[in-house]
């Protein structure tokens, strides 16, 4: 399952990502809303930046009563028909993580679709803290980051066979 995962810990809130998504969504004519989001918290000095995590089981794509949301067979990415989508909000109100939202300028719900497999947010992002991959290759990833940041060097122990 591939998805885009953010390094929180190095995203410096320079909104390029949602830019990047925000645009071209609009040149797509997908909607005018983009479908990552920045939010800074000044009284807790965090930054979040999240998007959709391309569910295996999508609570989205089983409550939705028009069949409008699929997997694409391409990249995986869990994507809206919006020619199908009904505009109901259960797919909303499902998402575990808030990552759906609904769209008034095209009357549908919508999503990260992994700019079929190309997403625009990594591409923009200066800091390098989003990443384009299969989970699993993304949790080595962030063990190691993780590791990094705790000093911890990973001993690997060879037993002979002898």
């Amino acid at each position: 399952m591939t998805l885009v995962y953010v390094e929180l810990d190095r995203c410096i809130a320079c909104f390029s990502c949602q830019q990047a998504c925000q645009f071209h969504q609009d040149s797509l004519q997908n909607g005018c809303s983009p479908n990552i989001f920045v939010h800074v918290d000044m009284e807790q000095r965090k930054i979040f930046t999240g998007t959709c995590l391309q569910c295996e089981t999508a609570a989205c794509m089983e409550v939705c009563p028009g069949n409008g949301i699929k997997r694409d067979p391409e990249t995986a990415a869990v994507v809206v028909d919006r020619e199908i989508c009904l505009f109901c909000g259960m797919c909303v109100e499902a998402c575990p993580y808030g990552y759906m939202h609904l769209d008034e300028s095209i009357q549908a719900a919508t999503k990260c679709d992994l700019c079929g497999g190309n997403p625009k947010c990594v591409q923009v992002c200066m800091a390098h803290a989003l990443h384009i991959g299969d989970i699993n290759s993304l949790a080595e990833l962030k063990r190691k980051h993780f590791d990094a940041q705790l000093g911890i060097r990973a001993i690997q122990i060879h037993k002979d066979n002898d």
